[in-house]
């Protein structure tokens, strides 16, 4: 996951992310006051790899708030994003 001040910035996060590994974007919020947060899903490495070109790409578009891998999220998170993994 990855939060930045800038819906431009976001939008070249995903994008940065989603060239960078095997990621598929699993949300991407508005959450207000100019934060928006993009969170992708695949094989750790992947993620891992991904967020760090994330974090890179968005920094010099915008100011990146915070980025943060959660390996093998517990099921109950899965719930919160109403997502399946693509099953």
């Amino acid at each position: 996951m990855v939060e930045t001040k800038s819906f431009v910035a976001a939008l070249e996060v995903a994008d940065a992310m989603t060239k960078a590994a095997s990621v598929k974007i699993m949300d991407f919020q508005i959450v207000g006051s100019g934060l928006v947060s993009v969170t992708v899903t695949g094989d750790v490495a992947a993620v891992t790899a991904a967020v760090e070109t994330g974090k890179e790409r968005g920094a010099m578009v915008a100011e990146v708030v915070s980025a943060n891998v959660i390996p093998r999220p517990h099921d109950e998170v899965d719930k919160i994003f109403d997502f399946d993994g693509g099953e």
